[in-house]
């Protein structure tokens, strides 16, 4: 285990300013490049307590800044259109990427790390992913993936496209199953 100083919060670590255990990889890789923390040493622990005021006064700054952002956007819904099967499932998924992408057509200008998906979206419907714009500030974003811009629509109505296609092959079904017994019929006489 290595020792760090958070220069930020970092989500189930810790707060800025905390001194925190971490595996060396994790530091090495992930926190130390980003600068999400520094090495916990003598003269980093002084520069840090030195320049503390202003790192928290910085923090502030950002966050009020994200929150801003966050009321302006709330309730924001994207649309990706994808090529999906008849049950929903859809050719390869929608990504972090994807994602980030339609949300700067819709005005929100996003990185593809700041999308927090657990995994990636394999059918079509609505999802609710979240967006970091801060550490401390996330904003829910409705994610719409549909085959066209009409069942998109449908979707974002509260329509439920799966229950529709479930009576329309119902209806096929019977169709077809009155044809099999007229041809039957006719075959006997």
């Amino acid at each position: 285990m290595i020792e760090v100083i958070l220069m930020q919060r970092v989500e189930k670590l810790g707060q800025m300013g905390e001194l925190v255990s971490v595996r060396p990889g994790y530091a090495r890789n992930y926190l130390l490049p980003q600068g999400k923390a520094i090495r916990a040493s003598k003269a980093n622990l002084e520069r840090f307590e030195q320049e503390r005021v202003q790192l928290e006064a910085q923090n502030l700054k950002r966050r009020e800044e994200a929150e801003r952002v966050a009321e302006r956007m709330d309730g924001l819904s994207v649309i990706i259109i994808r090529q999906a099967g008849e049950s929903g499932g859809l050719y390869g998924s929608v990504s972090a990427r994807d994602i980030a992408d339609a949300a700067k057509e819709a005005g929100l200008t996003i990185g593809r790390s700041q999308v927090l998906l657990e995994q990636p979206i394999k059918t079509t419907g609505l999802t609710t992913v979240r967006v970091e714009l801060h550490p401390e500030v996330h904003l829910p974003l409705t994610v719409n993936v549909a085959r066209s811009p009409e069942e998109a629509e449908k979707q974002a109505r509260g329509e439920d496209l799966r229950a529709e296609q479930q009576a329309e092959d119902e209806s096929l079904e019977a169709e077809l199953a009155a044809e099999l017994s007229e041809l039957g019929a006719a075959s006997e006489e």
